[in-house]
């Protein structure tokens, strides 16, 4: 029989080790804590649809405040009169001035020479200095002829009165018997002759005089007529002279200085400096609130202007509308044509508004709902929203003043109603 060594065996009896005890009661402790701290954070974002990093998000807080709507755009300096000068008539052209020069309203800019055109102004001058010549003879001959009628008005007056006279005198000799009844008839017969040749005289007189002022009349019309078909031409042929309508500068050239053109030819441009405007491209969506009239500022070259819409083109162009502004009160004099300046035109403005900082939740959702943050839980809440500047928009609806919201990212929450904001 083998001996084993269960004779030598003795029982060990462990002795309990309270600092790992305590270590153990410890730890056990500060778990219950961490899960009683964690357990909103957790029950909340179990309750969530979705968990997206505030990284890749921004927030905003709604305010009460002043809202100024105002539009911010880059624009260049145009002259708000810049005249095109046309060929009024055919032929030879020569240029005065050079691209640049400074040019007074008057200064004689171009030469056409255009001998068809002279040639054609002596020809109807010639007709109007004939014309009155006929206009002077017809005066002339009028007065010849007043004359004559005249004189014959004048014997018949005679002749009526020498035959009444006449008349008279047969009548008291027939009464002292020294005359017959037949003189005495006679000398009536001889009156009455007398005066009806008086008064046709007296109606040739009246009906000659307005047939000679007719005729006079009639001729000079013709001979204004006439002049003004001459004041035309001499006209066109002033205008062979092209001068500058304004007080600018020459812009672009048309033709070279020396060339032959065709009636209504484009010759050159003058800039008239002294009205000056601002160019601006002006989105659609805001420009359908502008109206000419609207105050704004022009600034540039460390100087700021006030300025005015002065005009709003109807034409939509790349999803953008052309307007101009132009300086309020005198232009500036050291702006040159095309000059870069910044505009700021303002809209509207009011106190009061409830707003918030401008953000991509505008188009996202088309204004009708933002995430409102709270407890790092954003809910969808419908909204409604008002006008928009270029950094903040007006709330009609939805929200309230203190209220954070979700300003852009949001389309990675995909529509969610309830989306937790890790941190």
């Amino acid at each position: 029989m083998i001996r084993d060594t269960s004779a030598q065996d003795r029982l060990v009896v462990a002795k309990p080790n309270r600092k790992r005890r305590l270590l153990f009661i410890g730890g056990g402790v500060a778990l219950l804590v961490v899960l009683a701290l964690a357990m909103p954070g957790i029950l909340r974002l179990f309750s969530a649809d979705a968990s997206v990093s505030a990284s890749r998000l921004a927030f905003a807080t709604v305010e009460r405040g002043p809202f100024v709507r105002d539009i911010a755009a880059e624009g260049k300096v145009v002259a708000a009169n810049s005249p095109t000068l046309y060929a009024t008539y055919g032929g030879a052209a020569v240029l005065k001035v050079r691209a640049g020069d400074a040019v007074k309203k008057g200064q004689v800019l171009a030469v056409i020479d255009s001998p068809e055109l002279r040639n054609k102004l002596a020809q109807e001058q010639s007709k109007a200095d004939a014309m009155k010549v006929d206009y002077l003879q017809a005066q002339v001959d009028a007065r010849t002829k007043r004359g004559a009628l005249q004189k014959a008005y004048d014997d018949a007056q005679i002749d009526a009165k020498s035959a009444a006279n006449n008349l008279d005198r047969e009548q008291k000799a027939y009464a002292a018997g020294a005359s017959t009844g037949v003189a005495v008839d006679k000398a009536k017969d001889d009156l009455e002759k007398a005066k009806i040749t008086l008064a046709h005289a007296k109606d040739d007189l009246g009906m000659s005089n307005d047939s000679l002022n007719f005729n006079i009349q009639a001729k000079k019309l013709a001979h204004d007529n006439q002049m003004l078909v001459v004041q035309d031409l001499q006209r066109q042929v002033d205008d062979l002279n092209v001068k500058s309508p304004v007080d600018g500068q020459v812009g672009q050239l048309f033709i070279a200085p020396v060339a032959t053109v065709a009636k209504d030819a484009q010759l050159l441009s003058v800039i008239d400096l002294t009205a000056l405007e601002v160019e601006v491209k002006v989105p659609e969506s805001f420009a359908r609130d502008l109206a000419i009239g609207m105050t704004g500022e022009i600034s540039g070259n460390g100087n700021t202007w006030k300025g005015l819409v002065s005009a709003i083109s109807p034409e939509v162009v790349n999803g953008e509308v052309a307007a101009r502004v132009r300086f309020e009160g005198a232009t500036p004099k050291q702006l040159r044509q095309n000059q870069r300046l910044s505009v700021r035109i303002l809209l509207d403005k009011r106190d009061n508004v409830l707003t918030v900082q401008r953000g991509s939740f505008v188009d996202e959702s088309g204004g009708s709902y933002a995430y409102v943050v709270k407890d790092d839980i954003a809910t969808k809440t419908p909204i409604r929203v008002g006008v928009s500047s270029i950094d903040k928009v007006e709330i009609l609806q939805g929200l309230k003043e203190g209220d954070r919201i979700v300003i852009s990212g949001t389309d990675s929450f995909k529509g969610a109603q309830r989306v937790a904001i890790a941190r």
